[in-house]
């Protein structure tokens, strides 16, 4: 596994007069070696899956990917700069179309390569992919994390998930309990299967997602989140994977790269890259 050292600095925690709360906040980098890392990442073609792809290949890693979609891998608009929307194509990934709900599929990832740290950024619609896509596919992985003696995994969920509900604003709480509720109920079961699995794991709670340039900023965030960069979440993601010594192993951490003040969810076509 890649040998990695994480400097984390602590901030001093905001207030204002929205947020009444403090916020504990932690600015998180993670400087790694040239060692090599073989990681599995799972719904590869999604706008956070993607970010985690394309830099774990810059960072000389090898990569296995699983999407129902591989032609819609393409290189992220937040880290790809000039070639951002070209196919993405590098001698290191080895991408795989399937279903996470197959296990058949998922023991292709998993247990057709020496894979040291696994990354699910599952995502879509309910109504495309089911009620349970989430809790399913993730019980999948982590079975065959676990025949396979791969420990070190990586799961994103969302702000609000869990017993991160007090963190999400009051708007972002109203479309949990109302057009949002099945993909919660899933996200929540996730959540759980991933807790109780033994494995080393680290649930990544992001605020706003949106497809900007990396700010390298990562807060880890007590109180109300605001947006981050899906790039930002992936190098977050990729330290959870790669570090022997990442500080949020067993843990839950909200994370955002804008302060900790109140967000609404940019449904926008602008937030997911699209014109």
């Amino acid at each position: 596994m890649i040998l990695c050292t994480s400097l984390l600095l602590a901030l001093v925690g905001t207030s204002s007069a929205f947020v009444s709360q403090s916020q504990a906040t932690t600015r998180a980098r993670s400087q790694c070696t040239s060692l090599q890392a073989n990681i599995a990442v799972f719904g590869a073609s999604g706008l956070t899956a993607s970010e985690c792809v394309y830099q774990a290949l810059k960072d000389g890693d090898n990569v296995v990917g699983l999407t129902r979609n591989p032609s819609n891998l393409k290189v992220p608009k937040g880290s790809g700069g000039a070639d951002a929307e070209n196919p993405l194509v590098d001698e290191k990934l080895t991408l795989i179309g399937g279903d996470v709900t197959k296990m058949s599929d998922v023991e292709k990832a998993v247990f057709e390569n020496d894979i040291d740290g696994v990354i699910v950024a599952l995502g879509g619609k309910t109504s495309d992919v089911g009620d349970t896509m989430l809790t399913d596919g993730t019980n999948n992985i982590i079975a065959a994390m676990k025949d396979k003696g791969v420990k070190r995994l990586c799961v994103v969920t969302s702000i609000g998930a869990g017993d991160s509900k007090d963190q999400a604003p009051f708007a972002f709480k109203l479309l949990m309990m109302t057009v949002m509720k099945k993909i919660f109920t899933d996200k929540n079961n996730q959540e759980k299967a991933v807790e109780e699995s033994g494995l080393e794991y680290c649930i990544v709670r992001p605020g706003g997602l949106t497809v900007d340039a990396p700010t390298g900023v990562i807060n880890v965030i007590d109180g109300e989140a605001g947006s981050i960069p899906r790039a930002d979440v992936a190098q977050f993601c990729l330290g959870a994977v790669k570090d022997p010594d990442f500080a949020y192993i067993n843990k839950a951490p909200c994370i955002s790269s804008v302060g900790g003040t109140s967000w609404v969810k940019d449904r926008s076509k602008a937030a997911r890259g699209e014109m």
